[in-house]
């Protein structure tokens, strides 16, 4: 069900020449957003810097601009390249079980020897494993930073911690590798030990990313953290108006010696493909992704 976030007058038709856009961040080869804006709504959402380009005025997750394309004619043409779906919006936003875009892209992708990456916070991906199966190289990532489903309430409209964890079980048991997104690691809140034990059965990679607070939203989390979890306002303000790297230092120490205490793989800013042991996740620390470098 769709949650009544958006009103039908903000949502919009857009035409655009092409969904596949050459990618910047260090993961991919190309970018696809499906969707112009996210009705996730999560407040720490890096992507809310996508509205100066697009001119929309209204409040991050309250717009969804819906993107209508030239089909794709020669999937070849990304042989050998890496896709991913959902950089700066969830391809499987709720709205996507009504519009199809997400849906639309994979299937003009077929018979593409490429190796396609999902982003999302949604089980809507459930409904595509017939596509995501032909390929022969596919990842799908949930990010879930918490296993308490009051906190994830009060920061996004996603779908529930519960549904993410059962639709990673089936994709993975679907033989589709899995990520396990622990991001953004909140100070004192995320229990990534937790989570680490949780999903460890069903996930190939648990990425781990530090909580980066920046423009419009810092203010908006450090008065969530000033209402709801009071006593860990000083330290909030130490990593976050000081500048002070100590907590994140002290974690990277703890996240290494805890995957060598389970005979997890560990690596730092390095994503390789290979699917994992059973049971033996490969953590991959990269607090600060601009470093990352991802392996073909």
């Amino acid at each position: 069900m769709i949650k009544n976030l958006i009103k039908e007058e903000d949502i919009r038709d857009v035409d655009v020449k092409s969904v596949m856009t050459t990618s910047t961040l260090p993961v991919g080869g190309y970018s696809v957003n499906p969707y112009v804006g996210c009705p996730h709504a999560c407040k720490y959402c890096y992507a809310s810097f996508m509205k100066r380009f697009t001119g929309h005025t209204e409040p991050w997750g309250t717009f969804l601009d819906v993107k209508h394309w030239k089909p794709i004619s020669n999937p070849h043409k990304y042989d050998g390249q890496r896709i991913v779906i959902g950089s700066v919006t969830d391809g499987y936003n709720p709205y996507e079980e009504r519009f199809g875009r997400t849906r639309e892209i994979l299937k003009e992708l077929q018979g593409a020897d490429a190796e396609i990456m999902i982003c999302t916070k949604s089980d809507l991906v459930l409904r595509d494993l017939d596509l995501l199966k032909t390929f022969k190289k596919v990842t799908v990532s949930w990010s879930v930073n918490t296993l308490d489903d009051n906190f994830r309430a009060d920061m996004d409209c996603a779908s529930s911690i519960a549904a993410r964890l059962k639709a990673m079980k089936e994709v993975y048991e679907a033989g589709i590798r899995t990520v396990c997104f622990i991001s953004p690691i909140f100070p004192g809140i995320t229990d990534w030990k937790g989570i680490i034990e949780r999903v460890k059965d069903f996930t190939d990679l648990i990425w781990l990313e530090n909580l980066n607070l920046r423009g419009q939203f810092k203010s908006t989390i450090m008065d969530y953290v000033r209402d709801k979890h009071p006593s860990l306002l000083p330290l909030y303000q130490e990593i976050y108006t000081k500048n002070n790297r100590d907590y994140w230092k002290k974690l990277e120490v703890d996240v290494k010696e805890y995957a060598t205490s389970h005979e997890f793989p560990y690596v730092v800013n390095d994503l390789p493909y290979e699917r994992s042991v059973p049971g033996h996740p490969v953590i991959v620390n990269y607090f600060y992704h601009e470093q990352i470098r991802l392996k073909k």
